[in-house]
């Protein structure tokens, strides 16, 4: 079957990159777009643009009936859902099959017995895939996850059974977190997914997460195309990966491939999708899931196999067999960054805003996928990721040499961003590791890596004394000043407000948005607000209650991530918000005196 018309289910970079994929194949892209999305570049790159009334992810990019009406109405014959929103949704994949259309993923079937992670596990159980000890069952509250601790052990990990992404998840080392955790993770998978069903399994601490990316074809032929590493990430949600994962040994690297290869064979999969594992300390590999979509780093692994996994899903929908024979090879080595609207001198918190200047890095093995330039709005109802910096070397060493580059060349001012992490864990020894002994050239570089999944959490601080200052000096929005000295040119950044004359403000827009932490944000002491547009989701405190400077005291949403709010001063606090009230940094909601 032929795909004429394609609607792209989705927003960002990744409806950038299939709206590009579909015109090198001759396919006429459809985009959608939200109120806030509008003008937004996926809308600009497909070849029309149709709106959806609302903002919310469930008014827009989630309203299944608004999404069937426009693809009928454009003429589409196929919908790619892209990752997030409905892409692991059964429902959403049958309905668009039933109503005539090609569905580019996975059957419903698939997506239902694998989106579901307790089958998923029972699956991995039958082709004999290790597991780490976890309930048969979703769990019904959180007296069962306390149960399941008091058996097993702490640390646990509480998951959404049809979550991902590390929405949903939380990791819980203290009997007392137990319920505010298990609450926690079903509202964030209600908000992620529209399903809150929970199960727990035992931590395996200082884990590493290694995925393997499959592709299958109705053919039954199912290739992998190598492993990936991701295991630096924050409140795991992912910020670096690498291919292929390093400091494997052949048995692992072996073992997580035909694993991964002996699941999708199982239950007839096709598409593309991604097994995701974790390896302890000790080298045990342990199942985590499956994603039935494809994931946000699949770039890293394109690069370093020559491979255009978003064509593949196109020819796989169409009933074509893949277009080659065996596993993709890998090639060199890659890193990809994903660039949020984050401050991380606020607990990574999100930043929406307005970016003044987007300057991607240009130069050999360096890819970039993005979802904005100049000028772009970064709305707070969505996802904080704005790009993805890709870069590949002949060897790891070579690289890190050049991400380590391309990290300082790149420059985004208007939103704070993560680019201030990154550039710091291109200088941390337990993501660089050291020289592998000569004949084990798969690990070449990379025999010591100490980055493990919460070691960010544990490890790394911004806010340190000696940090602040440089980061907050990224932070500041400059203009480069060529000056000429002694017949030798030298760059200069500049400050923006140095330049801007007397009373005129910041030339070019405020660095941010965003404050450096979170707590009072107005001229009264005894004021709390949130610092950065989000919805009330749950007081921790009622109205009239002591607390102390530091008390988390509310809970806030934004861009899909919960967050709290902490107590500037102690004192005793006054309500002045409901929980589901919107936010932003100009409304009080409490007062503590």
């Amino acid at each position: 079957m032929q795909i004429k018309t394609v609607l792209i289910a989705n927003r960002g970079e990744i409806a950038v990159r299939i709206a590009r994929v579909a015109r090198d194949l001759g396919i006429k892209s459809i985009a959608i777009y939200s109120e806030a999305d509008a003008g937004a570049l996926h809308t600009q790159v497909a070849d029309e643009s149709y709106a959806l009334p609302g903002n919310t992810a469930a008014d827009t990019y989630m309203n299944v009936p608004a999404l069937l009406d426009i693809a009928v109405r454009a003429g589409a014959d196929a919908i790619h859902p892209g990752y997030g929103f409905l892409s692991e949704n059964a429902g959403f994949a049958r309905t668009v099959t039933e109503a005539g259309m090609i569905w580019i993923g996975p059957s419903p079937e698939s997506i239902e017995l694998l989106g579901d992670k307790i089958a998923a596990r029972r699956v991995a159980e039958e082709v004999g895939a290790p597991l780490a000890p976890g309930t048969s069952d979703p769990i019904d509250d959180w007296q069962e996850a306390r149960a399941f601790a008091e058996e097993h052990g702490l640390p646990i990990a509480i998951k959404a059974a049809y979550g991902g992404g590390g929405r949903g998840l939380k990791v819980v080392d203290n009997m007392e977190e137990i319920e505010g955790a298990f609450n926690s993770a079903g509202r964030e998978a209600m908000e992620a997914f529209g399903r809150a069903e929970c199960y727990v399994e035992k931590f395996l601490t200082h884990p590493r997460h290694v995925e393997a990316q499959v592709l299958a074809d109705t053919h039954g032929n199912v290739r992998v195309l190598g492993t990936r590493d991701c295991s630096t990430q924050r409140r795991f949600q992912k910020l670096i990966e690498e291919a292929p994962a390093p400091a494997l040994s052949d048995a692992q690297r072996n073992g997580i491939i035909e694993g991964a290869r002996s699941i999708c064979s199982k239950v007839g999969y096709t598409g593309a999708g991604t097994v995701e594992y974790i390896v302890s300390e000790d080298g045990t590999i342990s199942f985590l899931e499956v994603n039935t979509r494809v994931q946000v780093e699949h770039p890293v692994t394109e690069v370093v196999t020559g491979t255009d996994i978003i064509a593949e899903q196109f020819r796989i929908a169409a009933g074509e067999p893949l277009s080659f024979e065996e596993d993709p090879q890998s090639h060199g080595h890659a890193f990809e960054f994903r660039i949020n609207a984050e401050d991380i001198l606020n607990g990574f918190a999100p930043c929406p805003g307005t970016i003044v200047s987007f300057e991607p890095p240009t130069g050999p093995g360096i890819r970039v996928d993005s979802a904005v330039r100049s000028g772009s709005i970064i709305p707070p109802y969505y996802d904080s990721l704005i790009a993805k910096l890709v870069v590949w070397g002949p060897t790891r060493e070579i690289a890190l040499a050049r991400a380590r580059f391309a990290l300082r060349e790149f420059t985004v001012t208007g939103v704070r961003t993560v680019l201030p992490f990154h550039r710091d864990m291109m200088d941390e020894p337990a993501l660089i590791g050291t020289a592998a002994p000569a004949e084990d050239t798969a690990a070449a570089g990379a025999s010591e890596i100490g980055v493990f999944t919460d070691w960010v959490d544990h490890n790394y601080r911004p806010s340190a004394t000696n940090q602040v200052e440089k980061v907050e000096a990224i932070y500041t929005q400059r203009r480069n000043v060529a000056v000429e000295i002694d017949g030798k040119l030298v760059n200069v950044g500049v400050p923006v407000d140095f330049l801007a004359a007397p009373g005129a403000g910041a030339a070019g827009g405020s660095a941010s948005t965003a404050p450096s932490s979170a707590g009072a944000q107005s001229t009264d002491d005894n004021a709390v607000t949130s610092p950065f547009e989000a919805n009330l989701v749950a007081w921790n405190v009622a109205d009239g209650d002591t607390v102390a400077e530091g008390d988390a005291i509310a809970t806030v949403e934004a861009m899909k991530m919960e967050s709290a709010i902490k107590a500037p001063r102690g004192g005793t606090i006054k309500l002045l918000a409901a929980e589901g009230d919107r936010l932003d940094s100009s409304k009080v909601i409490a007062t503590i005196d």
